[in-house]
C-alpha cells in the first residue's frame, strides 16, 4: 500500500492549511495590503509546500526505495537519511 495512502489524512489536512494560505494571499491582494504581509504569507505558503514535498519524497523513499518488505542494511539505511537531510536542506 502506497505511504500516500496511508497517510491520506495527514496529507490533506496539510494540503488544506496550503490551501488556506493560498486563499490569505488572494484575499491580502484583492485588500490591498501591504508587500510585507504579501511575501509574509508567500513565504509561509512556500514553506508549507516544501514540507509537504519533503514528507512524500521521504515516504516514498522509504517504502519503495528501501523497501518495506526487507530491512535495509545499515548502508542502505544510512544513505537513505543522507538523501532526505539533502532534499530537506534543499527544500528550505
Amino acid at each position: 500500500m502506497s505511504h500516500t495512502i496511508r497517510e491520506r489524512q495527514k496529507l490533506l489536512h496539510r494540503v488544506r492549511r496550503i490551501k488556506g494560505q493560498v486563499e490569505g494571499i488572494e484575499r491580502a491582494l484583492e485588500g490591498e495590503k501591504e508587500p510585507f504581509h504579501i511575501l509574509q504569507t508567500v513565504a509561509a505558503c512556500r514553506g508549507a509546500l516544501s514540507g509537504l514535498m519533503a514528507e512524500i519524497i521521504e515516504g516514498h523513499v522509504r517504502l519503495h526505495v528501501l523497501g518495506e518488505k526487507r530491512a535495509p542494511t545499515a548502508e542502505q539505511a544510512e544513505a537513505a537519511e543522507e538523501l532526505m537531510e539533502i532534499i530537506r536542506a534543499f527544500l528550505r
